[in-house]
């Protein structure tokens, strides 16, 4: 007979119980589809979502939630109607962490306090005429995938194949419109 014992529990197991460490269960169902960014450590190593997030007072916003994009110009581009400068508070809060451009998502906290969370984008001007406001695009091995508005097309966009082919050589890229010819941009590898 061996001199040592099998344990019926690992020892991290035995050691975590009456902690509440063994029934930890992630916040989000769904895993995230990137793998590029910065993992956060202090959250069991999940992608960090936020680039910046801060809170600020904002009394001229109004509702509960928006969401606005920030051009590396300064520009601010927003779908609801807000007050001139209304969102500058905001801007100047994100900023002390992340320069434009970016996207964020603000949240009414108490009265007139909001918290933003912002992520960084690449923009970039596409001359080309698109039909539509997404666009999905892989290459992998010289075959190339194109969806716009998520339904399968056969053109060719050369800004948009020019820009992921100078990031990775297989590729998905995806594009959102934001204004006229600027698209945010986000491309990953195969």
């Amino acid at each position: 007979m061996p001199l040592w014992r099998r344990r019926r529990k690992s020892l991290h197991e035995e050691l975590a119980e009456g902690t509440e460490l063994l029934e930890w269960k992630p916040q989000s169902d769904s895993p995230r589809s990137t793998v590029e960014g910065m993992f956060d450590v202090l959250h069991g190593g999940r992608q960090r979502e936020w680039d910046a997030v801060a809170t600020a007072e904002a009394p001229e916003l109004p509702g509960s939630e928006l969401e606005f994009a920030v051009l590396t110009d300064g520009t601010v581009l927003v779908d609801e109607e807000v007050a001139e400068g209304a969102l500058a508070p905001l801007a100047e809060a994100v900023e002390q962490a992340l320069q434009p451009p970016y996207r964020a998502v603000a949240v009414r906290r108490d009265g007139s306090v909001w918290g933003v969370a912002a992520r960084s984008m690449q923009v970039i001007d596409v001359e080309q005429e698109i039909s539509g406001d997404t666009v999905s695009l892989a290459v992998q091995q010289g075959e190339r995938t194109l969806l716009v508005d998520g339904r399968p097309a056969w053109e060719s966009i050369p800004a948009l194949e020019a820009y992921g082919a100078g990031a990775h050589s297989d590729f998905v890229l995806t594009a959102e419109r934001l204004e006229g010819s600027l698209w945010a941009v986000e491309v990953n590898p195969l």
